[in-house]
């Protein structure tokens, strides 16, 4: 899918787009696009690529607590919201904490190394860093994990303007219930990643008739999983790409 792309390597990809505050645009794109969608004549586009492979293995798993204060601020537009997740790169094995907030359209991230022993608990140490955070309105002894998501990723870098563009595919999750759901394998969840305004990795994809879609890998694994939530933010998603079919709709 992307073997035409030239490769860029961790550090600089770090270097140019890191991107802790950013604005999100997610596309739901049929899988057989995506190669055509990247084409390079330009040489302004690189794939990340480490020690020769350019497609990884990621494992997130969210946390909330038991009103789903979290799923509900999502669900519900909130302009201030927040996820807590660990993030493993399940490849080499490392494993970051995360916390995201949403402050109007940015989203604001903060990461911290995290041992991957722990990654689907909040240790005493990650309940710190999120509340010497500050961004999380209610106290991480309240938090608990809830879903597990697990999907294949790959990162392309635009150079001129510093931003991504994520593909991600194989997207599965599950709850610690038992419960278990995947996104059709047809689809790739695509997001680009940018400083602020759309640019031209966008504009590639309205060109080719996509537009940003309401697709939150929490909000939809969890919708899913749980049909009595309250779900219209995403029923439309849920319904095209997950097979979903709504339950009773729970107003909490």
């Amino acid at each position: 899918m992307f073997g035409s792309l030239a490769p860029v390597g961790l550090d600089e990809l770090l270097r140019v787009a890191e991107l802790q505050t950013r604005v999100d645009r997610k596309y739901l794109v049929d899988r057989e696009d995506v190669a055509a969608l990247l084409r390079d004549a330009g040489g302004e586009l690189a794939v990340l690529e480490i020690d020769r492979c350019r497609r990884f293995d990621y494992e997130s798993v969210y946390f909330d607590a038991p009103q789903l204060p979290s799923y509900l601020a999502t669900a519900r537009s909130r302009r201030r919201r927040f996820k807590v997740r660990t993030r493993t790169y399940l490849d080499s094995g490392q494993c970051m904490l995360e916390i995201k907030t949403r402050e109007g359209a940015a989203t604001v991230k903060r990461r911290f190394a995290y041992a991957l022993g722990d990654r689907h608990r909040l240790s005493a140490e990650g309940r710190s860093r999120i509340e010497g955070s500050g961004a999380v309105p209610v106290p991480a002894a309240a938090l608990g994990p809830v879903l597990v998501t697990r999907y294949v990723r790959s990162t392309v870098l635009h150079r001129p303007t510093g931003a991504r563009l994520t593909c991600d595919t194989e997207l599965r999750f599950e709850d610690f219930e038992g419960r278990v759901g995947a996104l059709s394998p047809e689809v790739a969840v695509v997001e680009v990643k940018s400083p602020g305004a759309s640019g031209p990795l966008d504009r590639r994809l309205w060109a080719a008739g996509y537009r940003p879609c309401s697709m939150s890998k929490y909000g939809t694994g969890m919708a899913f999983l749980n049909p009595g939530l309250p779900a219209n933010k995403w029923n439309r998603t849920l319904r095209l790409h997950f097979g979903w079919k709504p339950g009773r709709l729970i107003w909490v």
